[in-house]
């Protein structure tokens, strides 16, 4: 067994993370032993206690405070292999998620919930509330969403991390879960709706989204987004979406909406 100590963090390889011998802590730092990112609160678990719900009213306060820097982005039109047009965004969100360890903030839909109390690593957001899995193995949410630091495996261009990125979100999701469930029965086959670069937090991204059919239930869409980091880090960001299809399911235009509202955060009070 991997003795106790300090080793490189399988969910953000730019940081290492206290092993106690058993399993991972809270305890993260950087390699050269400056201080880590924040520390999750008492309660909470993992990587999830560095994820924080702020009201759209806190947004100004910390900006000032923090050094917050909120840039314009853009909102997603349908493109295959192309750039995505844009066009200025809606009226903000009523809160927003922060994911520090990547350096950047999330809005938040109604009718979605900050994962901040959740015990699984990467989760940001998701739907209020679950259900039956249609194949009877557990609980299901109707949307997640996730974020985390592209590892070396996932290639170093944004394109190519979310291209290896969405088959897994697709397995991941509605393929075999935790323990070898198969909540939907497996996948019977998926279809690319949307392929191409855009706008991300002021940088150059690019998403891939599957709409997946499977064998019980309504299937559903997933979507790998892939940015540069905001953080100083070579790999990007890839923040994951699994949404359920159906009139259950939340509607797609959430994912365009979180994906133009996503944010850098960096410290940077002046932009």
């Amino acid at each position: 067994m991997t003795p106790p100590g300090w080793h490189r963090d399988p969910q953000a390889p730019h940081l290492e993370r206290w092993w106690d011998g058993r399993a991972w802590t809270e305890h993260r730092r950087t390699p050269s032993g400056l201080p880590a990112p924040p520390t999750p609160a008492a309660g909470a678990s993992g990587r999830a206690g560095a994820v924080a719900l702020i009201s759209a009213g806190a947004v100004l306060v910390t900006a000032i405070a923090g050094g917050t820097t909120v840039l314009r982005t853009d909102e997603l039109r349908a493109g295959t292999d192309a750039t995505i047009n844009t066009a200025p965004t809606g009226p903000p969100s009523p809160s927003l998620v922060v994911d520090r360890l990547n350096g950047i903030s999330l809005p938040v839909p109604s009718g979605w919930t900050s994962a901040s109390r959740l015990a699984q690593d990467d989760i940001v957001m998701t739907t209020h509330g679950t259900y039956e899995c249609p194949a009877g193995t557990g609980r299901c949410r109707h949307g997640e969403v996730s974020s985390r630091t592209a590892g070396s495996a996932d290639g170093g261009s944004a394109r190519t991390a979310a291209e290896r990125d969405v088959p897994d979100a697709a397995e991941t999701a509605y393929g075999h879960g935790p323990g070898g469930r198969r909540p939907f029965g497996g996948i019977r086959s998926h279809q690319v709706v949307r392929a191409g670069r855009v706008a991300v937090a002021g940088s150059d991204g690019y998403l891939v989204r599957w709409r997946v059919r499977t064998a019980e239930g309504p299937g559903g869409y997933v979507q790998a987004l892939a940015f540069p980091s905001h953080s100083g880090i070579p790999a990007p960001v890839v923040v994951r979406f699994v949404f359920d299809a159906g009139p259950d399911g939340p509607p797609l235009s959430d994912m365009d909406a979180i994906t133009s509202g996503i944010r850098p955060v960096d410290g940077n009070p002046e932009g």
